[in-house]
């Protein structure tokens, strides 16, 4: 079982960087089944801290990025069409088409409100780096908890 739960917990992770599974949320849920198998208090500890840092990356992860992208001058009506066309590229060219539909969608929302390529490639660009901040925060959060894991496997219980 622990194998499992790990092997869920590496495929978690991965649908964090490549975002086709909810990563976050199927790295918590194999913690919390560990938990339920498990049942000790080192179990229900590991989950509760996991919990936290899970739901903390993922409060994070919004508000440092949208904070960011404001202060750049970025609406958030180009995150929105942006999201929508990555969507819409996901289903088109299935799997890539996200990392292309959302870029384009920013851009071209952009380059409408801006009337100008240089300042819609600007905002665009902001708009893939804080995609990519949002990414990396929480990444942090399911790799912290994935190693306060591993460490309850390996060493306490």
């Amino acid at each position: 079982m622990t194998v499992l739960v790990g092997i869920a917990i590496f495929v978690g992770i991965v649908g964090i960087v490549v975002p086709i599974l909810p990563g976050a949320i199927l790295s918590l849920a194999a913690i919390l089944v560990w938990a339920i198998v498990e049942h000790s208090a080192t179990g229900w500890i590991v989950f509760a801290i996991t919990a936290v840092l899970i739901g903390a990356s993922q409060v994070v992860k919004y508000v440092v990025p949208e904070r960011r992208l404001r202060e750049a001058g970025v609406p958030r009506r180009s995150m929105i069409v942006g999201v929508l066309l990555g969507i819409v590229g996901f289903f088109v060219i299935p799997v890539i088409g996200m990392f292309i539909g959302f870029p384009v969608g920013v851009y071209i929302s952009e380059s409408q409100r801006l009337r100008s390529h240089a300042a819609a490639w600007t905002s665009t660009k902001h708009a893939l780096r804080e995609t990519g901040v949002s990414m990396l925060i929480e990444l942090l959060g399911t790799s912290l908890a994935a190693a306060l894991w591993l460490i309850a496997v390996l060493f306490v219980v």
